[in-house]
Order: structure tokens, then sequence, then C-alpha cells
């Protein structure tokens, strides 16, 4: 049986879901998206997905189709319609299909498609042994904090990093460390947890939040700060954060070791910090918000 999707008002069978060729998303890549992963039939952190949603399509002047109650009511059914347990959710909006036309079309019902797919868990060797990254210039435009579904400058960088044998590009702009090609970044340096600030060149992380409120709690030491690419290649630790992976560790960048080579003492308490979190999300200990 196919995939439940949700297109447009209806849950049908993924292979019975179309849209038209016009669609500004097909020919503009006019629209935003979010992920939002569910662990034991439980959305995660819906309501701060929800809110970056609601960021993105004011950032590109799309109204919002539904309030927050009705978006959580169709992203529930859709992730129990497929069977609970750990999937990932994609939502996507675009303006809807128009004659083609830059200028934004009048009158014209945004579409609505959200799908699901099975949340596998992390590979253990990438916990073991972590993973290779690389840096590169940050090519994107001007808005990284809108989450768009143009994405090609991203599918460049990455694979240039999976060209090289690495799994991430870490991105530097203007001489100033911002994001991964698909994720947040981290660096430990003197026992501090360091990470970007906020602003419109990187995208701002549910998961990289989460991170930085599970160390707050443990008093850990931490910063939002900027960094260059010199303190990242000397960093202690270097992380990586997003919906699906969660927290990386990076052992290696641009071919050479990161601290010991392996993943650090502060990477292993949060990642044992995330799952505890996780856990306790799965048995309704704390809310999904």
């Amino acid at each position: 049986m196919s995939d439940i999707v949700f297109l447009n008002g209806r849950f049908l069978p993924q292979d019975q879901a179309f849209v038209p060729v016009m669609d500004r998303g097909f020919v503009f890549g006019d629209g935003v998206y979010e992920v939002i992963p569910v662990y034991g039939g439980r959305l995660f952190r819906v309501d701060e997905h929800l809110q970056r949603l609601q960021h993105s399509l004011d950032g590109i002047r799309l109204a919002n189709p539904m309030s927050n109650a009705e978006w959580t009511e169709i992203l529930q059914r859709l992730a129990q319609a497929n069977g609970g347990g750990e999937q990932s959710i994609y939502l996507q909006i675009t303006r809807g299909h128009a004659p083609r036309d830059h200028a934004f079309p009048l009158d014209t019902e945004p579409t609505v498609f959200i799908a699901s797919s099975p949340l596998k868990p992390v590979a253990s060797e990438l916990l073991h042994d972590g993973v290779a990254a690389i840096t590169l210039d940050d090519i994107r435009w001007k808005y990284c904090h809108i989450k768009a579904i143009a994405l090609l400058p991203n599918i460049l960088l990455r694979q240039q990093a999976i060209d090289a044998g690495a799994q991430e590009a870490i991105l530097v702009r203007d001489g100033v460390v911002t994001e991964g090609a698909a994720s947040n970044v981290f660096i430990v340096t003197d026992g501090v947890i360091k990470t970007p600030p906020k602003g419109p060149f990187l995208l701002p992380g549910i998961t990289r939040d989460l991170v930085l409120e599970l160390a707050a709690a443990q008093g850990l030491a931490q910063q939002e700060c900027e960094f260059g690419p010199e303190e990242l290649q000397r960093a202690e630790e270097i992380w990586l954060s997003s919906s699906t992976k969660e927290l990386l560790p990076v052992t290696r960048l641009d071919d050479q070791a990161v601290g010991a080579g392996r993943p650090g003492p502060i990477w292993r308490q949060m990642h044992r910090l995330y799952q505890n979190y996780k856990r306790a999300l799965i048995a309704g200990a704390v809310e999904t918000t």
C-alpha cells in the first residue's frame, strides 16, 4: 500500500497525489518547507517548527493557510495514518499554480503538501567514529533564515563534500562560519560550547535550540558567537545538528583530525542528554512543543 500524504485538504495514497506543472514551486522554487521528526508517534517540538514555518512564510510574503491547531491535527493524523513510530514529516507550501510570471499572482490558493517517511536511527558507526567535513565558501543567498524549497546551492555544496569523501560541508562567509549545507554547527573551545548566533545567514535550527537548552540545564558553558575558520580548525570538538541526524560529532575536518580524532567527552554528554529527552518525549513526560 502506498504511503499516505496530505495534499490540498485531502489524505490520499502518495501515488495518487499530483500537482499542476505550472505550480510556482515547480517552475520558480517559490515556497517554503519544514521537516518535523516523530518519535514514538509523538511530534517533536511542533510549536517551534510551526513558528519557524510562520517566519518563513512571512519572509516570502505568503499568508499562512492554517492555524497552528489545524496544522497540528493534520500532522498527527498523517503520522497515525503512516503507522506512528519514528517518522520524518516533510511539509511544503508553495504560492500555488498560475501562469508563469515573476510577479505574485492574484487570488491564487497555495499548494499544501505533507508527506512522511521512516526516520532511520543514526548509524552506530557514525556515533562511534564521527563524520568527516570540509570547509567551503558559502555561495547561498542572503536570506538563509527562510527555509525555502530552492536548495540548489545547498545541494551543490553537499555534493562537493560527498565527492571529497566527507559527509557535510561547513560554510564560511566573509571570514565567518555560518552553518553546514544541511545542518547547524557547534564547536567546543576551552571547554565552552559555541555556535553561530541567529541571523539572516543561517537557519534557526530547532535541534540547535534544544541542544543549547539541554546544555544550559546542565550548567555547561555556552556562547552564541561568531567564529572564523581558524578557530574552527583549532576546536577541541565540532558537532553538526539537524532534525533527522540529531547531533553528530565531526572527527575530521579538511582531512585533519579534530581534537583527538574521536568523538569528544562533551559531545558524549550532550548525546546522552538528547537521547534522554527523546525517551522522555516518547513516554509522554515532556510536551511535544
